[in-house]
């Protein structure tokens, strides 16, 4: 089974991509894992783009090309992978294609997890983060037990930067304008498929497992 994961900043891709790969079997790679890796076991590609990272620059698209391809040839890839973050372009998901076109493989599905953007807004803004071991609360969604206080270590939660109103509104910009245009292209390619990610986590779980058994 070889998928490529699509959705905005909030749609639960993470939690979904951890469900998938255990059902079946097959390594889940994130283009932000590969990038740590990388930069941490200091490759010739990790270091080139630790020097993007550390001016604040965005990585080139060549560098992430070349790096998700070289994860894709490991061994554990033969059977099957799920792309998480890549592609994030038309662009990439061209040269995704010509990598696989010359591997003598396709993909089967482009799993797209819709929200709608006042939903995502309501679970990005609610969320609240334990400042000391990084547990997870929302304030409509699963409170803590005491208010602004961790359950799990009694840390003191917190608004993280990146879930103020703001910033979750440029961050769905962003999506829309460079990510959104790769469902398009995959529809075009007739592997779109829309699973609505407004329900609840099985219930969204069991309706990707479904739509995947009809594909494979």
């Amino acid at each position: 089974m070889r998928i490529v994961l699509l959705g905005p900043p909030g749609a639960g891709k993470g939690t979904q991509a951890s469900k998938i790969v255990g059902k079946f079997g097959i390594p889940h790679i994130s283009t932000g894992d590969i990038l740590r890796k990388a930069i941490a076991d200091e490759t010739l590609l990790g270091k080139q783009a630790g020097e993007y990272i550390k001016k604040g620059l965005l990585v080139p698209d060549d560098l992430v090309i070349a790096m998700v391809k070289s994860r894709l040839d490991m061994s554990d890839c033969e059977n099957g992978f799920l792309l998480d973050g890549f592609p994030r372009t038309v662009s990439q998901a061209e040269s995704l294609d010509e990598y696989m076109q010359k591997k003598g493989i396709q993909l089967d599905a482009a799993l797209n997890i819709e929200v709608d953007k006042d939903m995502l807004i309501e679970r990005f803004t609610g969320r609240r983060v334990c400042e000391q071991c990084g547990a997870t609360y929302n304030v409509k969604f699963s409170l803590p037990k005491e208010p602004g206080v961790c359950d799990k270590c009694k840390g003191k939660l917190i608004i993280r930067e990146d879930d103020k109103l703001e910033t979750v509104k440029k961050r769905l910009e962003v999506y829309e304008t460079s990510t959104a245009p790769l469902i398009d292209y995959y529809k075009r390619k007739n592997l779109l498929v829309n699973i609505d990610g407004s329900r609840s986590i099985d219930d969204v779980f069991k309706d990707i497992v479904d739509q995947l058994k009809k594909v494979n």
